[in-house]
């Protein structure tokens, strides 16, 4: 009886030693909710990266079973060998760019694409062990990475506004914000409750959120129009919360049709180049703005376990190609589970593990639609603006350089095109203002790439 009775205390006790969850400030529970958090933000990826390489000729269920694979295999070595509370799976972006401008650009069958995958990834592991991300890192100075966080929260919450259709495009005006139909009050209603239930700092008041969002979401298409029609609309039509049956088989064709020999061409140099920047600077700008936002850092003052974090990205790349999808990288919605109170890597195990079950029951996936998530990721990006006001807005030949990162990493829809503007602004208006020295070896080296890679896109 004793024995049975103690089991369950010395099991959570060896799990907290492991993760160092209580030396973090946090609670196994926390850890947990957080980690179903960050999943609920990201799940999308199981069908949206699909849908994207489908495109391509990639079969849509050997992509999801891919997808589901690296994005688990991704987010649990993150979490048992990085120990950071960060998910991993297939890009948004690395898949477009995978089908759009590789397959459909470049006139190579997708299985040469997914050849340069693996070559880019191997590129990316031997910068990761040779610690290449710390001369990187160290180059980058600290206006810009506060802004690099600041920049990406945007980027979230501009996500999290154009999924509620609360933000939509304009011929005119390039942006506005859409009317006041169904869809829109829906998540109007959801943000104001997840708001009030992060302002009183209800434990797991995202994931509370996400789901609330959900039950409202139901009577869209049902009781009352999804958004096409104006409010009110008396006719339903396109329903948002779906019951697509419970099971569906996995996919393995995809596996190990990736083409090694045809891939390294010359004429496909440039898009694993291209591929390899795309997902290095992703990597290593998400790590700094998670670490910003969670103020995980090491004894240095840099991102905790960087060379560990990167190294699991770059493994996760490397696998994408064998498995059959385009490259998986550290996701930007991690900050979500962050900001639920996540501190450890058991975040990323427990995100992990929820991906594994879809291998079997993707139909589910349509009961939590893109509205419902938006609520959270919105409030995401406040959490991570924090770090504006440690920006040095005195000093312009700093200031501006930051200030173009933050504004075009959502401007541009795309981290790694602001990220690169605001890396060559900073060498520019530093050896035009006679400060030339202040810039490090590496900056040179990375501007370079930075404009090798604007040219290329």
């Amino acid at each position: 009886m004793e024995t049975t009775a103690t089991t369950p205390q010395r099991d959570a006790t060896a799990l907290e030693r492991f993760f160092g969850i209580r030396a973090a400030g946090s609670r196994t529970k926390t850890e947990i909710v957080a980690g179903i958090t960050t999943f609920l933000t990201a799940m999308y990826i199981i069908v949206v990266n699909p849908g994207i390489l489908s495109a391509a000729g990639v079969p849509f269920p050997a992509a999801l079973t891919a997808t589901v694979i690296v994005s688990f295999l991704g987010s649990c070595a993150m979490g048992l060998y990085a120990r950071n509370p960060v998910l991993v799976a297939p890009g948004m972006g690395m898949n477009a760019l995978f089908a759009f401008v590789m397959v459909h650009g470049g006139k190579m069958p997708w299985q040469t694409a997914l050849g340069c995958v693996f070559w880019s990834g191997v590129i990316f592991a031997v910068l990761a062990v040779f610690n290449a991300r710390k001369l990187v890192v160290d180059a980058i100075p600290a206006n810009l990475r506060h802004a690099v966080s600041c920049g990406i929260g945007l980027f979230i919450s501009l996500i999290g506004l154009v999924n509620a259709k609360f933000v939509v495009g304009d011929p005119v005006t390039i942006v506005h914000s859409a009317s006041l139909n169904p869809v829109v009050i829906t998540f109007l209603i959801g943000l104001a409750v997840t708001t009030i239930l992060v302002a009183r700092k209800v434990t797991g008041a995202l994931m509370l959120g996400i789901v609330f969002t959900t039950v409202i979401s139901i009577p869209i298409g049902r009781f009352w129009g999804d958004g096409t029609a104006y409010w009110p609309a008396a006719i339903a039509t396109k329903t948002l919360v779906n019951w697509n049956g419970l099971f569906a088989a996995p996919d393995f064709s995809a596996i190990g049709q990736l083409d090694l020999v045809g891939s390294l061409k010359v004429v496909y140099w440039p898009f694993i180049f291209v591929m390899l920047f795309t997902s290095f600077f992703d990597a290593l700008s998400t790590f700094m703005a998670i670490s910003e936002a969670g103020k995980l850092y090491d004894s240095d003052g840099n991102p905790r376990n960087i060379r560990q974090s990167m190294m699991v990205d770059s493994f996760a790349a490397l696998v994408s190609a064998p498995l059959g999808t385009s490259p998986a990288n550290a996701y930007i919605e991690s900050a979500a589970g962050i900001s639920a109170g996540g501190r450890t890597g058991l975040v990323a195990v427990v995100a992990g593990l929820c991906f594994l079950p879809f291998l079997f029951l993707s139909p589910l996936l349509s009961l939590v639609p893109a509205i419902a998530t938006a609520p959270a990721l919105v409030l995401v990006g406040v959490f991570m603006m924090e770090a504006i006001t440690q920006i040095e807005w005195h000093r312009f030949d700093e200031a501006i350089p930051a200030f173009l990162a933050m504004i075009l990493i959502p401007l541009t829809y795309s981290i790694t095109d602001g990220v690169a503007y605001g890396f060559l602004a900073f060498v520019v208006l530093k050896s035009a203002t006679g400060r030339a020295k202040e810039i490090k070896p590496a900056m040179w080296i990375i501007a370079a790439f930075s404009l090798v890679l604007l040219s290329q896109l």
